[in-house]
């Protein structure tokens, strides 16, 4: 064959629901093997879903997969275009039903779905035990509570599930780059030890996991890197052929820009060490990557090298993190920043005499935030601000320290300076993650299939 088409329709789990049209579109035009990848399983994401799990064993799964496949399911499987996606979160069995019964309500043909698990492996290790092998983030030794132990696996599943025929593969956790790597993997039945083949599938997947990034989102700052059209902006296609060459384009008619920086930029991204980015196949190598524009939206990208894979996986793992309290209140017109400041100072000092322990963040939004907190009253002396939006924030492990901030916000209103409105507030669960590297006899990856073939 001579290219594989892999298109990217999200990069998160809050991306855009209308992003896979025009990308299936131009899949459904194109010659030749021709799949669409979803990456919507952030940490929290995952964490959060296995929580719900526990609420409900039916349940589990990313909410992306509402929003996100309906409106495409119907076209790719007419045109014979496979989804894989890591909708699955902590319960890709349950998604893949999820599927079944959005195919029966459009009235499609039932679609021969793979699931992916055995990334779980909570309750196989201690918290001491994940403790000895973390390697950043928080104490796992000191948590109260595990919420979701899961490693990364890699694109041999993936590439399993496709031979055995599935019109969509729906992953728990693997790495990102494996969404695209399986499905290169199955087409050209590159070896399992062939380095710079699979360093080069690793790299197309890369490109791709964030979705329009690559195209011109994120990467926008006007008057020094300008994309046109960006609320249009299309999403990417990696074409790559069976020497692990590839090109990075985007939908005819769709806004955004692919471009040799737009590509660097995305192949850096996130990118610790460019000569040794460790995936759970391959250890890519980007330092001989060659980047050259071939026309208009069209990046050919080449010279990935490969070594292999590392004897270990990566693994997150989330546990409780006690609780955030938010509140918030606005103070405008004339003398707005001396009663801001006046605000400020009421609330730290009721907070610290009623919990001496606890630490407030107060941020003057629009005067200061993003570069640091508003540390004391004096850091809005001379303001001329005419409209200042206040923010309180503490984190505590229990929820009853944190709702006395937003008590002492709330009481602004009658006991604060002239003119405090809009008060709102919020406590959030929280949770802390951390990374471990885990030896890979852990990992037990399982292929179920439901349905039949086509």
């Amino acid at each position: 064959m001579a290219k594989v088409f892999i298109g990217a329709a999200a990069g998160f789990a809050g991306d855009r629901s209308d992003a896979g049209g025009p990308v299936v579109a131009s899949l459904a035009a194109a010659s030749g093997p021709r799949f669409l990848m979803y990456e919507t399983l952030a940490e929290r994401t995952l964490a959060l879903c296995q929580l719900e799990r526990r609420q409900n064993p039916l349940r589990g799964y990313s909410p992306a997969l509402e929003r996100m496949l309906p409106p495409v399911l119907a076209r790719c499987l007419a045109a014979g275009i496979k989804i894989i996606a890591n909708f699955g979160a902590a319960n890709p069995t349950a998604a893949a039903r999820r599927i079944e019964e959005m195919a029966r309500a459009l009235g499609v043909r039932p679609p021969y779905i793979a699931a992916i698990d055995g990334d779980d492996i909570a309750g196989k290790l201690s918290a001491n035990e994940l403790a000895s092998r973390r390697i950043d983030g928080v104490d796992l030794s000191r948590a109260r509570e595990i919420i979701s132990a899961n490693l990364y696996l890699g694109a041999q599943p993936i590439a399993q599930a496709l031979d055995q025929g599935a019109d969509i593969v729906v992953t728990g956790r693997v790495a990102d780059s494996a969404l695209a790597l399986g499905p290169l993997l199955h087409a050209f039945r590159w070896p399992a030890d062939d380095w710079d083949r699979l360093a080069a599938g690793t790299l197309a997947g890369h490109l791709l996991e964030c979705g329009a990034q690559v195209t011109g989102g994120y990467f926008a700052d006007p008057g020094y890197k300008d994309v046109p059209g960006l609320a249009e902006v299309g999403y990417p296609i990696a074409e790559v052929d069976e020497t692990g060459e590839i090109v990075i384009t985007k939908p005819a008619g769709t806004g955004g820009v692919v471009d040799r920086l737009t590509v660097i930029e995305q192949t850096l991204y996130e990118i610790h060490d460019p000569s040794a980015y460790l995936a759970p196949d391959v250890v890519l190598d980007l330092t001989a990557v060659d980047v050259a524009e071939i026309g208009k939206d069209r990046v050919r990208v080449s010279g990935a090298r490969g070594r292999p894979a590392p004897e270990t996986l990566k693994a997150t793992v989330c546990v409780d993190g006690g609780f955030l309290g938010e509140a918030e209140i606005s103070y405008a017109g004339p003398n707005a920043a001396a009663r801001a400041q006046l605000a400020a100072g009421v609330v730290r000092a009721r907070v610290r005499k009623r919990l001496p322990n606890l630490n407030v963040r107060i941020d003057s939004i629009g005067v200061r935030s993003v570069w640091g907190a508003t540390d004391s009253p004096t850091d809005l002396r001379g303001a001329q601000a005419n409209d200042i939006r206040l923010r309180f924030a503490a984190e505590s492990a229990n929820a009853a320290d944190a709702e006395i901030l937003l008590d002492e916000v709330e009481a602004l209103y009658c006991a604060g300076p002239a003119g405090g409105a809009g008060v709102r507030r919020r406590l959030t669960p929280r949770l802390a993650s951390a990374s471990c590297l885990i030896e890979r006899r852990f990992a037990q990856p399982r292929v179920t299939m439901l349905g039949a073939p086509a």
